[in-house]
């Protein structure tokens, strides 16, 4: 059974970083662990992969030594379930408002006495092989990580009762649909909402994570690490973006 890298270095206190990838690309998984990445956000609320080809990613994630983490579509158990039974070890969950809907998504991740998830063999279990059933339960439950998302003014405004439920490890602010809840106010009115937010939930107990950042805005995403912050995802397009505008640059300052 696999130990989930991740989760074991946020319970030591380290800063966390993870790409967002939103299509089938398993070399790309490839080459963020080879970077040294800590996780991938296999991104399937806005990408358009398959359950099989999820199962690609995360076989790409476990060679390399880098954790994959699905951000799912929806908060239906049975969706959890079915990522969760291809071998991700985190799900990432969009527009959690309420304690009712972060119960939900705590209780459908894991297996009894934690929650209710559905029971099956698999990839998840290591196919049974080596392990028993109880064994492997208690260790997936153990390794798991928990992700809603923090990105509606509604959940900001219940974000006390959220904080409180049992099974959440990390609350991810995503400043897009943030934003997008608050009238689209300018990246300014989002960045001070933010300020607000996470030091709440740092205090609260629980960790918590920041999305939608620009690549080049290096000294934002300290300044969020700086108030508790300290898991970070990034786009992989936008850092080859920036990547590839930089390459051209020098070549032509060089010229």
């Amino acid at each position: 059974m696999r130990t989930n890298t991740t989760k074991a270095k946020l319970a030591d206190g380290k800063v966390v970083f993870g790409a967002i990838i939103s299509r089938h690309a398993p070399d790309l998984v490839e080459l963020f662990g080879a970077i040294g990445y800590d996780f991938v956000m296999i991104d399937c609320e806005h990408g358009p992969m398959s359950l099989d080809e999820v199962e690609h990613m995360v076989r790409a994630a476990e060679v390399f030594g880098i954790t994959p983490i699905t951000r799912i579509p929806n908060h239906e158990d049975s969706t959890i379930l079915r990522f969760l039974d291809r071998g991700v070890q985190g799900v990432i969950v969009p527009h959690v408002n309420t304690r009712q809907a972060a119960e939900g998504v705590a209780k459908a991740a894991r297996y009894w006495p934690d929650g209710h998830r559905g029971m099956a063999g698999g990839r998840a279990h290591d196919y049974g092989v080596g392990v028993s059933r109880d064994e492997s339960t208690r260790w997936i439950n153990s390794q798991l990580l928990v992700i809603p998302m923090i990105e509606e003014t509604e959940a900001v405004d219940n974000l006390d009762a959220i904080l409180t439920v049992p099974g959440i490890d990390v609350l991810h602010v995503a400043s897009g649909d943030l934003g997008q809840s608050m009238g689209n106010p300018g990246a300014g009115a989002v960045r001070q909402l933010m300020r607000q937010v996470v030091p709440r939930i740092r205090a609260g107990g629980k960790l918590v994570g920041v999305g939608g950042n620009t690549p080049a805005d290096t000294a934002g995403i300290a300044e969020f690490i700086k108030l508790g912050a300290n898991f970070v995802t990034i786009s992989s397009l936008s850092l080859l973006r920036l990547g590839a505008e930089d390459f051209r640059q020098r070549v032509q300052a060089a010229m």
